[in-house]
């Protein structure tokens, strides 16, 4: 099941970027050889309890007047209310109640999503508390006083947070058809490909970039299986965002990714792999989801005998990152390799879902081990214990080691290397944890 989607709503300085750094901070792994992929996001994982969910921030905007405020406030509003499981309604009491706050109180109450009225910048409550009533004039709930600087009252509102997440008894009612996200820049050939598979033209498909800005499902049906695939927004670079509303189509792209089984990448064979598509890619690598990457417009291509090793070894070089994504060779337009994307669907699915046995597992290691002697440091040699399989989606294993320290990434890379070599995993990232003898958790 997909994770939760809570969205922090508010007008400019009232403390959501504070708010979000604070919440999300700590909690995003960085990739070291993933290119820009931790950088300038406005979205992150975040555990409270035993509850994950996706944090986004929507702030950034900066209008030029009072009427652009208001128009761009009902953008960014209308654009959590459609992706949010709960939205978080940041408003600031120092400043105190604001028309804007009550505009936009006014659209969410409308809305049939749970909405938190959460007053920040409460660095006193004793001070404070008789301005926070104000807030209670908004008509949405009773507001909740945080300091999102000084992290009070941060607990208390992540309470009230995942109380309204959807119940998780639902989860084996859950729908069981693979779900599929088509990514990628804007004009690359997203809906078209969509429209080829279901043979008629129920996505608008434009050479204006940006022309799909929703997340649209649409089932797919082949050979007696059904298909869910969904549609975003393409990505464009940060200088090249014009309007407001396009800013925000990462957000549809992180949650349709979020839904996803397997996430399709579709690159433009014409204008060829980009840092763009690396940072895209690394959406759906840190999330541990099914990776097929397809580069479109492939009849418009020149070829030779050398035309498709050229560009997968460019591609395997920019996306060097995941070499475990499953690559093809497609044209929307004649339909070419396209009904062979369908066998890669399920290759990759199931591959995500493939457990292997804690004694092959073992064995492999052992072998790995005796080839190649695990780092040492300061006289002291890494040990390793165990594997063992504990999840799938993505297959993640747990080795136990003498020290955690010691266990360096390219040793865990050269584990991942022999277990790939005996059991494939194709299409499917693999994750690692190490866990010290004698560790609980």
């Amino acid at each position: 099941m997909s994770k939760p989607i809570v969205a922090i709503v508010g007008r400019p300085n009232v403390g959501k970027s504070t708010l979000f750094n604070g919440l999300a901070g700590g909690n995003i792994s960085i990739v070291k050889d993933t290119p820009g992929v931790t950088r300038d996001r406005i979205y992150a994982d975040v555990t409270w309890l035993d509850y994950h969910f996706t944090l986004i921030d929507t702030g950034g905007i900066e209008p030029d007047s009072s009427d652009v405020i208001l128009s761009q406030m009902r953008e960014q509003a209308q654009i959590a209310i459609d992706t949010a499981d709960v939205i978080v309604f940041l408003t600031d009491v120092r400043q105190g109640l604001v028309d804007s706050d009550s505009k936009v109180a006014d659209m969410l109450r409308r809305s049939r999503k749970p909405v938190l009225l959460v007053v920040n910048k409460v660095d006193s409550f004793e001070k404070f508390m008789p301005d926070v009533y104000e807030f209670y004039n908004l008509g949405i709930g009773d507001p909740i006083p945080v300091s999102a600087a000084s992290r009070l009252g941060i607990g208390d509102m992540l309470d009230e947070v995942v109380k309204h997440f959807p119940s998780r008894e639902g989860d084996q009612e859950e729908d069981e058809r693979p779900k599929i996200a088509i990514v990628g820049k804007p004009n690359v050939g997203k809906s078209s490909i969509i429209n080829r598979l279901i043979g008629e033209n129920r996505v608008i498909v434009s050479h204006i970039a940006g022309t799909t800005r929703d997340a649209i499902d649409t089932n797919v049906r082949h050979e007696g299986k059904d298909y869910v695939f969904i549609d975003t927004a393409g990505l464009r670079r940060k200088s090249r965002i014009k309007e407001e509303l396009e800013r925000y189509s990462i957000i549809r792209t992180v949650t349709a990714v979020e839904r996803a089984d397997v996430v399709v990448l579709v690159i433009d064979a014409v204008e060829g792999v980009t840092e763009q598509d690396a940072k895209i890619a690394g959406i759906a690598h840190e999330r541990g989801k099914g990776m097929i990457i397809a580069v479109n417009k492939w009849d418009a291509i020149e070829k030779n005998d050398k035309t498709i090793y050229e560009y997968t070894s460019r591609i395997r070089t920019t996306l060097s990152f995941m070499p475990y994504g499953e690559l093809i060779f497609i044209s929307a337009v004649t339909g070419q390799r396209l009904p062979k994307l369908f066998d890669r669907i399920d290759t990759v699915i199931q591959n995500q879902n493939l457990r292997v046995a804690t004694g092959v597992l073992n064995e492999i290691m052992t072998e790995a081990v005796a080839l190649q002697q695990p780092p040492s440091d300061k006289g002291k040699r890494l040990k390793l214990y165990y594997i063992t399989q504990v999840a799938v989606k993505p297959p993640t294993f747990v080795i136990f080691v003498n020290d955690k320290e010691l266990m360096h990434f390219s040793y865990i890379r050269y584990l991942e290397n022999k277990i790939r070599e005996a059991f494939g995993f194709k299409g499917t990232s693999l994750k690692f944890l190490i866990r010290e003898r004698g560790e609980k958790n």
